[in-house]
C-alpha cells in the first residue's frame, strides 16, 4: 500500500489558501451607499464622517437550499420575463405597455402614486415613528381588500394581537386582509409565494432579517439583502410590495440611500404630532411624476383624505394684519392657497437673525437683500422670521412676492387685505417675473372667493386670456416691480 507524505506548506501558500477561504470584506457608507475596499473616516462621495459599516460577503455554500428569489419566471407576469436572444430594437418599434393600477381607495394616496399601485412595484414609505405609517397602510390594505384584492400585512414590530387592536379602532375587518407577524425573510418569502397576494406590506423593513446573514436586523447588509430579495419577489410574482422605513433625526430614511435606488417609488409621510393633518410627498416614482402631494387629516377613525386643502391650511383674519400674505403655489396638478407670515424685531447691529420655516432660507436671504437694495428697506438691524402656516414646505418661486410683502409689511407695520392673493417670482433687479400655471391659480383664487390679485404683467397670450376670463367681482393688479406691489400695503 502506497503511503502519502504530506509536505508542510510555506507562509505564501498558506496565505493564498486563507484568502481563498476567507469571505470578502468591504465597507458601505450608510448615508449614500458608496462602497470602499477599506475603512475610511470620511466618505469621499458624500463627505459624511464615520459613516462606513463593515460588510462581509459570505462564500458560496453548495449545500445551501435554493434562494426564494430563484422562483420560476413562468409564474410572474409576462412583462418581467427576460430573454437574452431578443435583439435591440428602435424605440419606435417597441410597443407601449399598458400598466394596470390597483386603486387603494384613498384618493390622496392614489394621487401621489399616480392613480394607484402598479402590480409588481416596490414602494418605500418613510416617516417619523408614530406619524401614522402603519395606520395609512392598514387602511389602504382594508380598502383594497374590500375591492376584492388579496392583501398580506406582515408585521415585524407588533404581534398579530396588537395589529388586531389597531384594526378594531380603525374599523378594519375583511377576510381578504391577512395578518402575518414574522421577522424571518425566508418565511415571509414562502408566505408570499404560497398566497400570491396582490399587495404585501412589510412593516417595517428595519426589523426583518435574512437568516444566512450574520449582521443584526437594521444594519446596512441586512437592509440591502432583504430589500433586494423582496423587490425580486415583487418583479417575479407580480405582487406589489410596500416597505415601511423609519426616518432618522436628520430627516433621512434609516439605512443607506441604496434602498431608494432599489425600489420603484419613494414616499415620505410628514406631519407634526401637534397638528391633525399629514402630508404624503413623493420623491421618486418610476410609474408617475414626483410633483404630487397627498393631504390627510388624522381623526378618531384614522386618516381621512382632504380634498379642499386650501380651506384646511388657511384661517381667516379680521382686517389687514401686518406680516400676513396669502399666495397661490402649485403642487403637481393642484393649486394650494397658503398663508405666509413674517415678523421683524429689533436686534443688535451685526447679530441679526434669520429664521425660516417652510421655505428655502437662502431664497429668503436673497429676498431680504432685494428689499434692502431695490426698495430701500433697512433690515440689517432687524431679526427676520418667516413661516409657512400649516407645516407645508414651499418650493415654488411664485411665493417670492408673498414673502417679500410679508417681510415689508411686518417692518412697515402695514398689511394686505385678507381677501388679497399675491403671486409672482422676484428677480435680483426687483422685477416681477412671469410664473407658470397662471390660469389654474386664478381659477383657484376665484373658487376661494378672493377679490383682488397681485400678479406680474401679462406677457404671453395664455396669461392675457386667463386674466380676461376672471369674474367681474375680482380685481387684478399687475405689478412690474416690487415697488409697485409695496404700494398695495395698507
Amino acid at each position: 500500500m502506497r503511503k502519502f507524505r504530506f509536505q508542510p506548506c510555506n507562509s505564501y501558500s498558506l496565505g493564498i489558501i486563507l484568502r481563498m477561504a476567507k469571505p470578502k470584506t468591504y465597507f458601505v457608507c450608510r448615508d449614500c451607499g458608496a462602497i470602499q475596499p477599506k475603512w475610511m473616516g470620511k466618505c469621499p462621495d458624500c463627505n459624511a464622517w464615520d459613516s462606513f459599516e463593515q460588510m462581509t460577503q459570505a462564500a458560496a455554500d453548495p449545500h445551501r437550499p435554493r434562494a426564494l428569489s430563484d422562483a420560476s419566471s413562468e409564474t410572474g407576469p409576462e412583462r418581467y420575463s427576460s430573454d437574452d436572444d431578443v435583439p435591440a430594437r428602435p424605440l419606435s418599434e417597441i410597443p407601449e405597455l399598458d400598466i394596470p393600477r390597483m386603486p387603494t381607495g384613498l384618493p390622496e394616496f392614489d394621487r401621489v402614486l399616480g392613480g394607484g399601485i402598479v402590480p409588481g412595484a416596490a414602494v418605500l414609505l418613510g416617516g417619523d415613528p408614530g406619524i401614522g405609517k402603519s395606520t395609512l397602510l392598514l387602511q389602504a390594505g382594508d380598502r383594497m381588500a374590500r375591492q376584492g384584492h388579496r392583501v398580506l400585512y406582515v408585521s415585524s414590530e407588533e404581534s398579530a394581537q396588537q395589529t388586531k387592536l389597531r384594526a378594531k379602532r380603525l374599523g378594519v375587518d375583511d377576510d381578504r386582509l391577512l395578518i402575518y407577524a414574522q421577522t424571518n425573510l425566508e418565511k415571509i418569502g414562502r408566505q408570499i409565494q404560497k398566497l400570491r397576494p396582490h399587495l404585501c406590506v412589510i412593516d417595517s423593513v428595519q426589523m426583518i432579517y435574512e437568516p444566512t446573514n450574520n449582521s443584526p436586523p437594521g444594519s446596512v447588509s441586512q437592509l440591502r439583502d432583504c430589500a433586494t430579495e423582496l423587490v425580486y419577489l415583487a418583479k417575479a410574482g407580480g405582487t406589489a410590495v410596500c416597505l415601511v422605513g423609519h426616518v432618522t433625526k436628520q430627516g433621512l430614511l434609516a439605512g443607506p440611500k441604496l434602498l431608494e435606488h432599489i425600489v420603484d417609488t419613494v414616499l415620505y409621510f410628514e406631519g407634526d404630532t401637534h397638528h391633525d393633518h399629514r402630508i404624503v410627498r413623493c420623491v421618486k416614482n418610476r410609474h408617475g411624476n414626483t410633483l404630487e402631494v397627498g393631504l390627510f387629516r388624522m381623526g378618531a377613525a384614522g386618516l381621512e383624505s382632504v380634498q379642499d386643502a386650501s380651506a384646511l391650511l388657511i384661517e381667516p383674519h379680521a382686517g389687514s394684519p401686518p406680516g400676513s400674505v396669502i399666495c397661490a403655489v402649485t403642487q403637481g396638478s393642484r393649486v394650494l392657497a397658503l398663508e405666509i407670515q413674517a415678523l421683524t424685531a429689533d436686534s443688535m447691529l451685526g447679530s441679526a437673525r434669520r429664521k425660516v420655516s417652510g421655505c428655502d432660507a437662502n431664497r429668503v436671504a436673497m429676498i431680504i437683500a432685494v428689499l434692502e437694495k431695490r426698495s430701500g428697506l433697512r433690515l440689517v438691524d432687524q431679526d427676520v422670521f418667516v413661516n409657512v402656516v400649516g407645516g407645508m414646505r414651499v418650493n415654488d418661486p411664485a411665493a417670492d412676492a408673498a414673502i417679500a410683502l410679508a417681510i415689508a409689511g411686518a417692518r412697515m407695520k402695514r398689511g394686505l387685505s385678507s381677501r388679497t392673493l399675491v403671486m409672482g417670482e422676484l428677480g435680483l433687479l426687483g422685477e416681477f417675473r412671469q410664473i407658470g400655471a397662471l390660469a389654474q391659480r386664478i381659477s383657484e383664487a376665484a373658487r376661494l372667493g378672493y377679490s383682488r390679485l397681485l400678479v406680474p404683467i401679462h406677457r404671453s397670450e395664455t396669461d392675457k386670456a386667463a386674466a380676461a376670463a376672471v369674474p367681474q367681482q375680482m380685481q387684478i393688479t399687475t405689478c412690474r416691480t416690487l415697488d409697485d406691489a409695496l404700494t398695495a400695503l395698507e
